[in-house]
């Protein structure tokens, strides 16, 4: 399978470069089962279109002020993406340097302190910050948003908020699990009035979601890793949801990647939900059979990208790309700040 068989062209204009003015206001394509006719609806009808019993699990990971500048002691500006926080004052993050510092190296910081280079492994370095405060505490004040790099602006004030989850609670993601974005308070209570469950699992965003996929052919991608949690308490609701026959469904590819990394063989050789917490590196493409969810919501994904490339696992690829070129004809939004698809299994996925 190759790199090129996700391409598709969309018109720079279709990318969002902002929020609407309110998170439920987004639209909807419901892409059925089987396939038909496509359904344009608005974002807060979801409650309309599940049932009760239905269960949603979101993650609840909040997005970290990641983005810091600084100058190396020779004088040469910095600029660091945080990674991931490490514990303590560690965390592994990119460097944007014009020439690659040495372990014991010392980067002075803008907004105070200074980050101590500890060493590298592969694109990223780890680095120990001395600060007169926790490091988590301090991004809170010191740190920018690191917004996608299709996003053609600086953050703004408004974007503090809302590029994040109104139910963000974990600090450890450098992006946003973008699907949660169309959430508010409003829309959560009516699918609760509906009868729709709701369940958390934790996928901290690297910054390796931003990055391309390099090789033609996929067999030879190495996935980047990512840490999650997937706890005893939604395994047991994901097992009450389907014994008293409601469907599952994952708010985001992240939830997805991490239900799927928690599904375990059993005593019968079938995968089953079992807690897990850890590292994952789980790359799935067309052929690979997603069982964890019984449906997905998910905004729309970059050309070429492991994520088209996960709903295409999960839908069909075929069927994804005619919900695509339907989409990119209606004018819908793409990418983080976009419009949003519920996506059912069908077509060649089965």
């Amino acid at each position: 399978m190759r790199k090129s068989d996700f391409h598709y062209e969309l018109p720079a204009e279709l990318i969002a470069q902002a929020p609407l003015a309110e998170r439920s206001a987004s639209r909807l394509l419901v892409v059925p089962p089987e396939p038909g006719v496509l359904g344009d609806r608005a974002f807060r009808e979801l409650p309309a279109l599940l049932e009760p019993g239905d269960l949603l699990v979101f993650n609840d990971t909040r997005v970290i002020p990641a983005r810091l500048f600084g100058r190396k002691s020779t004088g040469g500006r910095v600029e660091i993406l945080i990674e991931r926080l490490l514990g303590g004052a560690d965390a592994r993050a990119q460097l944007g340097v014009s020439k690659s510092p040495k372990p014991g190296a010392v980067i002075v910081l803008d907004a105070g302190g200074e980050a101590e280079v500890l060493g590298r492994d592969g694109e990223f370095y780890r680095l120990r910050f001395h600060l007169s405060e926790s490091l988590e505490s301090w991004l809170v004040k010191a740190g920018r948003l690191p917004l996608p790099p299709y996003i053609e602006r600086e953050p703004g004030a408004d974007d503090a908020e809302r590029y994040q989850t109104v139910f963000a609670r974990e600090a450890g993601a450098v992006a946003a699990p973008t699907a949660g974005l169309h959430f508010d308070d409003a829309l959560l209570d009516a699918l609760r009035e509906r009868g729709v469950s709701m369940g958390h699992v934790t996928l901290h965003v690297g910054a390796g979601t931003f990055q391309p996929v390099r090789v033609e052919q996929l067999d030879q991608h190495v996935m980047h890793s990512e840490w999650l949690n997937v706890g005893a308490e939604l395994v047991d609701q994901v097992r009450r949801t389907r014994a008293a026959g409601g469907r599952v469904i994952g708010v985001g590819t992240t939830v997805v990647r991490a239900l799927e990394s928690a599904m375990q063989g059993n005593a019968s050789g079938e995968r089953e939900l079992r807690p897990f917490a850890g590292e994952t590196r789980l790359f799935i493409l067309p052929g690979y059979r997603i069982r964890s969810v019984d449906a997905m919501i998910t905004n729309f994904h970059l050309p070429e990208s492991t994520l088209l490339m996960m709903i295409s696992a999960f839908a069909g690829k075929a069927r994804v790309f005619e919900a695509y070129a339907h989409a990119i004809r209606e004018r819908y939004r793409f990418f983080s700040y976009g419009d949003a698809m519920l996506l059912w299994p069908g077509g060649d996925a089965r």
